[in-house]
């Protein structure tokens, strides 16, 4: 079996927040992929189901962000997991929006959900991280992440999302390269980067390379709402700017 987690903040407020990215994508592989009903488990939304030949469990953990490894944590001992048969999907600031980077192990580079994972999981795990992009100065990041996508993301998001769902056997029975190409069939051709294997999307700015990387704190607690998903998100993302 495998462990996939979306990292995200519970409640509707959230919903469409860019930090919720991790939410979005495991909401896609569920809707795509014909899981069981998210069920509150391990202190999270949790549903089962398979992808290709795999078990695999799928977990939103209703903690917020910076409590997440209690969640994971949890589910990963009742599950009998390693550490290694654990990835989480979350949203990476020093990426472009529409780019991607899959990476095994490593340090948490500041975020308040991987640093929870860290102290629950240690570091083997493997992340897939999804660009949302940096809004220039450190002042302005907590304000960014909290924030909806805008109405222009929305065609690179779905692909993005989509990509993901296509690849999502593939990452499950640990064949990270034809994820990878799963996700660029959507977007563009595979791009080499450090730290990890990149694709991404051809349009969109890349993050300023000399942005400072800061912690996240979580938003006060709220709470939890376990409805709605990826393509709900969506459509109510194109009705607010319509």
């Amino acid at each position: 079996m495998r462990l996939f987690v979306g990292l995200g903040n519970p409640g509707a407020a959230h919903s469409a927040n860019r930090h919720n990215i991790g939410f979005m994508a495991v909401d896609r592989i569920a809707a795509d992929h014909g899981f069981g009903p998210w069920k509150a488990r391990f202190q999270g939304l949790y549903a089962e189901g398979r992808l290709g030949g795999e078990r695999v469990a799928l977990l939103k953990p209703q903690t917020f962000m910076n409590l997440s490894g209690q969640s994971v944590g949890e589910a990963m001992r009742y599950l009998k997991l390693s550490a290694a048969e654990v990835t989480v999907f979350h949203d990476e600031l020093d990426l472009a929006p529409g780019r991607l980077r899959l990476k095994q192990g490593g340090g948490h580079a500041g975020h308040n959900g991987l640093r929870s994972l860290h102290a629950h999981l240690g570091e083997g795990y493997g992340r897939v991280r999804l660009g949302i992009g940096h809004p220039g100065h450190r002042d302005r990041v907590t304000g960014h992440v909290l924030s909806d996508f805008a109405r222009a993301d929305a065609d690179w998001l779905d692909e993005l999302l989509a990509g993901i769902s296509h690849g999502a056997p593939a990452l499950a029975a640990g064949d990270g390269a034809r994820f990878l190409a799963a996700v660029a069939a959507r977007l563009s051709p595979p791009e080499a980067g450090s730290g990890g294997t990149q694709v991404g999307a051809a349009a969109g700015p890349r993050a300023p390379p000399t942005a400072p990387r800061t912690a996240t704190p979580a938003p006060d607690p709220a709470p939890p709402d376990g409805t709605g998903g990826a393509p709900g998100l969506l459509r109510r993302l194109a009705e607010r700017f319509r």
